[in-house]
């Protein structure tokens, strides 16, 4: 069987061929601008119309808090006999108490010092919680398992019990419940889910290729922690804030209007509903009805706020 070898004698003419406009370089050119990371959390959250509306609600009641004491023009201890039980007017906005107290002054206070707790217990449960959840989770084995037992057994014990002690601890010494030891009360244990959280993180992200590519640079286990990888954790350490930080306000109120909080004079909006609750029942409904709604709109807020705050965190929502 023989087979012919046809020899190909096509040859290519200057007219089979179209000059390329440059304008085609660009078509695989990617048009979106570069986005940082951070700028595009921004962006997300500035989408979300109700964690805004949080956002927007929260610095009101801060910016509340701050001006509505200067702009009452008396004090939230101050007691006026004559002016008993008033109900909101022209002049006091927010009605009086049993007492002729200004009820607008005492709810901007309470207000403040209800976020002041909240705030720096949440800040205090925060620094301690990623400090010691990032030190057990890069060192694994014994010391880990030691820090989370410890942990576990600090968390075991009822909160309620350590704000009562401490409450009890400092009547008898003739301070009463302060600020501190409300912070104090909510510190000794708060810290423990934020720890927890954190060490999740620390045990997952460790293992990942730039950590092992800083320590085979040499890179210490501090650096490694607090350059590579808190970072890359903050994402849900600023969700996990935003949920301390309520759950503080909405803890101190409970405390207040059982008593064991901020004692009077000293207002808190816990014991402003405390007050109010006891005159409830003689028609004058909105000395509790005023404190309960800033309760309300401080903890509507920030949920609201870190609802958003996780979507937009989370890449895998990204478009």
């Amino acid at each position: 069987m023989t087979s012919k070898i046809v020899e190909n004698t096509f040859t290519p003419s200057p007219e089979m061929f179209e000059k390329v406009d440059r304008s085609l370089l660009d078509a695989e050119r990617i048009k979106r601008p570069t986005i940082k990371y951070w700028a595009d959390v921004w962006r997300r959250l500035k989408n979300n119309k109700l964690a805004m509306a949080g956002l927007i609600l929260i610095i009101l009641m801060v910016i509340f808090s701050i001006v509505g004491p200067m702009i009452s023009g008396t004090t939230y201890e101050k007691i006026n006999m004559s002016k008993m039980n008033v109900k909101p007017n022209s002049q006091y906005w927010f009605g009086t108490d049993s007492l002729g107290r200004d009820l607008f002054t005492r709810v901007t206070y309470g207000a403040r010092y209800s976020l002041l707790i909240g705030f720096l217990a949440a800040f205090v449960n925060i620094t301690i919680g990623v400090l010691y959840g990032g030190v057990a989770g890069m060192n694994s084995g014994k010391v880990d398992a030691i820090m989370m037992r410890i942990a576990e057994i600090i968390y075991s014990v009822p909160y309620l019990l350590v704000v009562i002690l401490l409450s009890v601890v400092f009547s008898k010494k003739g301070s009463g419940t302060s600020l501190s030891v409300m912070i104090l009360a909510m510190s000794i244990s708060g810290w423990i889910p934020t720890a927890i959280l954190v060490r999740g993180q620390v045990l997952s992200l460790k293992e990942s290729e730039y950590v092992m590519a800083a320590r085979s640079m040499g890179a210490t286990s501090n650096w490694i922690l607090f350059k590579h990888i808190l970072p890359n954790t903050l994402g849900p350490i600023l969700v996990n804030l935003t949920l301390i930080i309520p759950r503080a306000i909405f803890s101190e109120a409970t405390l207040s209007f059982v008593s064991l909080g901020l004692q009077d004079p000293l207002p808190s909006l816990g014991n402003l509903a405390n007050s109010g609750l006891e005159v409830l029942a003689i028609g004058l409904g909105y000395q509790i009805l005023l404190p309960a709604l800033m309760i309300s709109l401080i903890m509507f807020g920030f949920n609201v706020l870190g609802d958003g705050l996780r979507d937009a965190l989370d890449p895998r929502l990204r478009k």
